[in-house]
């Protein structure tokens, strides 16, 4: 990376009344789709030792607990464009054995809908539920939301009580498809198609049940060559009956080149500001009230697998797919993309890490053992520490190019929490040689002192976890690199590092 003048510092500049937003809680979501070893011998593995009675194994629900993921989007994805959610309730013995086109995999329905809300109760989070606007329509969306939610008396909802469960599941949030300008898509849809497909989904849903939310399919990636098109159709056409609006992105690093590979977080924060002037030209020009925020209900790194996912069998049951090992500058990449979705936490109300288990996961699993990947740190510690207000963080540091433009050395977001009076801020220094010298005027936050200072830190960038060696890349206690003086904190960011700092009165 090239140097600059006046390198090596970083001003964080805050106001405790210059707010962007309360966190939703939701931006720290999660996925489980029914694709490679996400649902089996993942989250599911009936017989294995350390599975429950239901078969869930519990080591791995122990580091989802970890994360304290709040909402899990489910069953895909892909997956759901050809699923049919009745295959996927009542005895197990009766459930159909299926092609899944999506992946080219068969499924067999062992783990489904039932299973999917029980296991969200065990685990403490909530589900978010994708119905088919693929292969199938707006009937069907509303029998799911029904047998969900409905209390009974009625044909669905009885079904859900003959199968055991007396009380609703009352799900709230709701997708409304997936992916459907995506050619790839089974039953994939022009942007007229789907947005009136959409939005009368929506409608009938919301007849169903009025306190549902739903989130419409946005553009299945920045490159797509109907990337603002589609956004605004679909708004045009069903604005009244959608809630949200929905973004997916992956980053990869195939070229070997890092400074670029790190610079995507601008990429991502140029992404979020165009569909959110989309949203709002779509308002003014409807003359409506109501905002339409954003689910970035897909995002991750992913390129690890690709070649190895070229070689699979077809019609084979849960094979090892989308298995990213993800290394240690995966893991600088993904918390600059937490704190990119912070800052923009005004409008970005629900996020997914896709995806949870296994397939281009945080947590790994084999028959003997469940492991964190380099990028659970960064996800699980921004989930736990950075609940509360997110405070307009203006960072003056030197920037380097990239193709993507301009990228500040040091991504930073400062949350705090007024309730547990703590404040927290976030940093990546992305230079690969050297530290950065931070300060922040904290004089506001008087008597608050720092009580942990977390870094995540390697020398070698491709560095990994293994069930054999899982702690090769974790955060180690650095409080002695941060000190608050006469309410002036100052703090050294290690070169290559994922920084939490931590204060409290």
């Amino acid at each position: 990376m090239k140097k600059t003048k006046n390198e090596n510092k970083v001003q964080v500049c805050i106001d405790r009344d210059f707010t962007i937003s309360k966190v939703d809680e939701r931006i720290f979501g999660s996925f489980i789709e029914h694709l490679g070893r996400a649902v089996y011998e993942g989250i599911y593995q009936p017989g294995n030792k350390f599975a429950d009675k239901n078969g869930y194994r519990k080591d791995v629900m122990k580091l989802i607990q970890e994360i304290n993921v709040p909402i899990v989007r489910y069953p895909g994805g892909n997956f759901v464009s050809s699923f049919n959610w009745e295959d996927s309730v009542g005895p197990k013995k009766d459930r159909p054995r299926r092609i899944e086109l999506a992946w080219g995999v068969v499924e067999t329905n062992q783990f489904g809908l039932d299973e999917f809300m029980d296991w969200c109760k065990k685990c403490g989070t909530q589900p978010m539920y994708a119905v088919n606007l693929g292969t199938r329509g707006i009937d069907d969306a509303k029998n799911v939301v029904e047998y969900c939610n409905s209390k009974g008396g009625t044909k669905y909802a009885d079904m859900r009580i003959k199968n055991g469960v007396k009380d609703p599941y009352g799900i709230k949030l709701w997708c409304l498809g997936n992916e459907m300008d995506g050619p790839w898509q089974t039953g994939h849809l022009t942007a007229e198609e789907y947005g009136r497909k959409a939005d009368l989904a929506g409608q009938i849903m919301k007849l169903v049940d009025p306190t549902i939310e739903t989130v419409a399919c946005g553009s299945s990636n920045l490159t797509m060559p109907t990337f603002g098109n589609w956004e605004r159709t679909v708004l045009e056409c069903a604005y009244d009956n959608i809630d949200y609006l929905s973004l997916h992105q992956y980053y990869g690093n195939a070229e070997h080149d890092t400074p670029n590979f790190l610079a995507n977080s601008v990429a991502m924060d140029q992404f979020i500001s165009q569909v959110v002037s989309i949203c709002d030209y779509v308002k003014a020009v409807k003359r409506k009230k109501k905002d339409i925020n954003l689910s970035f209900d897909e995002w991750n790194v992913w390129y690890h697998s690709n070649e190895q996912d070229k070689k699979l069998e077809k019609w084979v049951e849960h094979p090892h797919q989308l298995e990213d090992i993800y290394n240690f500058e995966d893991a600088l990449l993904v918390g600059s993309m937490l704190i990119t979705m912070l800052r923009h936490a005004d409008r970005v109300k629900i996020a997914c890490l896709a995806q949870l288990v296994n397939v281009i996961a945080p947590i790994m699993t084999s028959d003997t053992g469940a492991w964190r990947q380099t990028i659970f740190y960064p996800y699980m510690q921004t989930s736990v520490y950075g609940r509360g207000e997110v405070l307009n963080t203006v960072v003056k540091v030197p920037t380097y190019e990239s193709k993507h433009g301009d990228a500040p050395y040091v991504d930073c977001v400062v949350v705090a929490d007024e309730e547990n009076e703590a404040v927290t801020l976030f940093a990546v220094n992305k230079n690969l040689e050297d530290d950065f010298e931070l300060t922040c005027d904290l004089r506001q936050f008087a008597d608050y002192k720092v009580v942990e200072h977390s870094v995540l830190t390697h020398k070698d960038l491709e560095a990994v976890n293994t069930e054999e060696n899982p702690d090769n890349v974790k955060p180690v206690d650095a409080t002695k690199n941060s000190k608050v003086t006469k309410g002036i904190l100052t703090s050294t960011l290690p070169a290559r590092s994922w920084n939490v700092i931590r204060l409290a009165k």
